[in-house]
């Protein structure tokens, strides 16, 4: 297990967070598709880790996947979050973490076509960002 900047007790978390931001956070649940907050957003800013507040996107990354969660093509920062593999759901997948915290945000997927400079699709969940607006 890795040492994370911010570490919080299993408690303290189910206390800070809204048992669906919990159960996807700190239990790697998915947000239903279509129903979140961010996934049509198109308001420039800086999306932070609901858990932790530490950065992880920015909207300039930000794309429509029609997939139904929020997609970008990229990290504000390659350090900002941590890829593990998942052979959860039998597949192989690479999951996205907070780098901070280890809150889980969602999956990396790679060599689907999609124009964007990098040819990948961080596929994140709604509740685990929070949108800091550009001003």
């Amino acid at each position: 297990m890795p040492d994370y900047q911010v570490t919080k007790t299993d408690e303290q978390w189910r206390e800070e967070l809204s048992p669906q931001e919990y159960a996807v956070l700190r239990e790697s649940a998915t947000e239903r598709p279509f129903t979140g907050e961010y996934t049509d957003t198109e308001t420039e800013g800086v999306y932070s880790c609901r858990a932790c507040g530490a950065e992880l996107f920015r909207s300039t990354t930000k794309f429509h996947s029609h997939c139904g969660w929020p997609s970008f093509y990229a990290p504000s920062k390659d350090d900002n979050v941590e890829l593990i593999e998942d052979r959860s759901s039998g597949m192989v997948r690479t999951e996205v973490r907070c780098a901070s915290c280890g809150s889980h945000l969602g999956h990396v997927f790679e060599g689907e076509g999609f124009d964007t400079p990098t040819d990948q699709r961080y596929c994140i969940n709604s509740v685990s960002l929070k949108l800091q607006p550009t001003q």
